[in-house]
Parts: C-alpha cells; structure tokens; sequence
C-alpha cells in the first residue's frame, strides 16, 4: 500500500499550524532560574583529595586547557623499619573555560574520581582572562554536583563488589571456625 500523495507535506503544515496557535512563553531569565536536567553540564568541579596529580586529564584534554604545577614530597614510613615513599602534591590545578569546549574527557579519564560535571552556568566574566579558574573555584563547584542516579535494583553485582563479598564471608567463616576450634580446645 503506497503513502497517498503529499501526506507527508499535510503532516508538516499541521504541525505548524499547532505551533503557531500556541502562545509563547518567555522566561524571563535573571528574575527566574532555569530549569535544567538534573545531569546538566555546566563546569567542572573539582575533588582535590582524590587527585594525585597523575596529570592524565592535562595530557588528554584535546584543547590544552587544563593546567596542574605540583612537587613531590617525602612520606616517613608507615611501619618501623619500613622505607620512605614520595607522593606528589597538588599545587596547582587550572581549568582556562574561555579554551575549554566541554567535552568532558578529562572527567571520563581521571581514574581516581577527582573531576565532576556541575550544573553551575553562571560566571561569566567581564575580562577573558579572569575566566581560567583556579582550584579553590573548582572546589567551590565540588559542592553543587548532583549525587549520581541510584543504580538499578535489577542490575547484576558488580563483579569486584561480588568477590570483595565472598572473601569477606570466607575471612567470617574461618575466623568463626578458629573461634569454635580454641573453644573447644581447653576443655
């Protein structure tokens, strides 16, 4: 059965027929706040305790934007007779929003959870250069990210969550073991 001849043409005037009926809302913006989906990509914030300056954000950020100073600092030993380690220290963490083009590469690639998408869309500038935002900003944006969506009660177990649980319940049952073992020991 073939389409009868400008049905597809009649649809579309339809369309804009009922689109030009309607009436037009404007919001007006400074006075009312958007409304924005929950997972909105605004700025990123940043974690600064989980970062430990591994620099791949730096290095895979596709416009050079992302800009981290850091030194290493030495960590006595954690037990006697252990050996000192070196860790890095964050000193400097940038992002330059007039070079970035939200792509958000840098926060798929961090490894250690330290970037996050906040919905935050207001801070503009006045001077372009006052829009490469230091750390402390990127922490303040820290606080408005959204918690991330609860998984589905249907979904499968994680398999590291599944194993951390067995060795657990192992670790349990043998130290239950031991337990009824030395109980029944003295006796």
């Amino acid at each position: 059965m073939s389409p009868i001849p400008g049905s597809g043409l009649a649809k579309g005037l339809a369309v804009t027929l009922r689109t030009m009926t309607r009436r037009s809302v404007t919001a007006q913006y400074p006075d009312a706040q958007p409304e924005l989906p929950p997972r909105t990509r605004g700025v990123i914030g940043l974690f600064e305790e989980n970062c430990t300056v591994c620099m791949l954000c730096a290095r895979e950020c596709p416009d050079w934007c992302i800009y981290i100073d850091s030194h290493k600092e030495t960590v006595p030993p954690a037990a006697p007779g252990g050996r000192e380690r070196s860790r890095n220290v964050l000193d400097r963490f940038a992002i330059d929003f007039s070079l970035c083009m939200y792509c958000g590469i840098c926060i798929e690639v961090c490894p250690f959870d330290a970037l996050f998408w906040s919905p935050e869309f207001e801070y503009a500038e006045t001077d372009i250069h006052e829009l490469t935002h230091e750390r402390d900003k990127l922490r303040e944006w820290m606080w408005t990210v959204p918690e991330p969506p609860a998984l589905d009660p249907r979904a499968e177990e994680p398999k590291e969550i599944a194993a951390a649980r067995k060795a657990a319940e192992k670790a349990a049952a043998q130290a239950a073991a031991e337990a009824a073992q030395q109980q029944e020991g003295p006796q």
